[in-house]
């Protein structure tokens, strides 16, 4: 059974850090991404890393804030979230390509995605 996993989410003060994990099963994952969806609001992109991890992307919002790494050797992914803001709060989601190693940035067609993890930040 493929599946992606979140966890690490949770109530935070503004300016303080999170670290999500992705735990990815049943066979291998290629390019990953986060997400995340505000109440009321449609999903946006956060960040995206390709299958080697050379290679990262951000969303403006988060860029110089948020780190995107990733060990293949355990399938899993990381999103590393500093100096957060109450506009981060967001049910945060990872997704994965069954077969791009790297894909352009904001891209959306990932084959698997999670179920997502809450993620709420306090004044």
């Amino acid at each position: 059974q493929v599946q992606l996993v979140e966890s690490g989410g949770g109530l935070v003060q503004a300016g303080g850090s999170l670290r999500l994990t992705c735990a990815g099963s049943g066979r291998t994952f290629y390019a990953m991404g986060w997400f995340r969806q505000a109440p009321g609001l449609e999903r946006e992109f956060v960040a995206q890393i390709s299958w080697s991890g050379s290679s990262t992307m951000y969303a403006d919002s988060v860029q110089g804030r948020f780190t995107i790494s990733r060990d293949n050797a355990k399938n899993t992914l990381y999103l590393e979230m500093n100096s957060l803001k109450l506009e981060d709060t967001a049910v945060y989601s990872c997704a994965a390509d069954a077969s791009k190693a790297i894909v352009r940035r904001g891209y959306v067609e990932y084959d698997y995605w999670g179920q997502g993890t809450q993620v709420t930040v306090s004044s």
